[in-house]
């Protein structure tokens, strides 16, 4: 359950994958490059909590993805730079997060499915625990767990501590999902 095989071999495919695109780059442009790439890149919020050892491999995944929309070579400098500022792009596990982010944003407003809804709780709907300092600030309840690998990577547990761990104005009950989107991506930009 520790995912380590199936990231390699995921991350084998995509360079593979990645090397065939770059093949074809001089009969792209830019902004194809970018679709095709990102299009083989979805659920990663499955990856919640995962050693940095399994994560620096997808990582390096992603750092090739740049170069090869970016057209740059292996040890061209300034690649976080190109990766952050030019193609709006998170690292792996800033993604990861904002990913969990909005998913419990919309477990939080009724637009998730009830199986997700089901494993967030507001601090102010525990009995006993509405005259607590999180109830005011809209944190989450994260519930207990046995296996320190496996328990810490529930949604319940992982989605509750990124959510909670976020700035008090991305919890404010009235922000729309768009809005709650871009800032959220504008907090993680601001750490770069």
């Amino acid at each position: 359950m520790s995912l380590a095989k199936h990231v390699s071999a995921v991350s084998a495919v995509c360079l593979f994958h990645l090397r065939q695109i770059r093949r074809v780059r001089q009969s792209l442009d830019t902004g194809s490059t970018k679709t095709l790439v990102q299009a083989f890149y979805y659920c990663n919020t499955v990856l919640a909590e995962l050693p940095t050892v399994i994560t620096d491999k997808l990582q390096r995944v992603m750092n090739s993805a740049a170069r090869v929309v970016t057209n740059t070579r292996k040890y061209d400098s300034g690649l976080s730079r190109l990766m952050h500022d030019e193609l709006h792009w998170l690292d792996v596990t800033d993604q990861v997060r904002f990913k969990l982010a909005v998913l419990m944003y919309q477990c939080l407003h009724g637009t998730a499915p009830s199986y997700l809804m089901d494993s967030c709780t507001l601090t102010a709907d525990v009995t006993g625990r509405q005259h607590l300092r999180s109830a005011t600030q809209r944190k989450l309840v994260i519930p207990g767990y046995q296996l320190y690998s496996l328990g810490r990577r529930r949604l319940a547990v992982a989605g509750s501590s990124t959510c909670n761990s976020l700035p008090d104005s991305l919890r404010d009950p009235e922000l729309s999902l768009v809005i709650f989107k871009h800032q959220l991506k504008s907090y993680f930009f601001a750490k770069y």
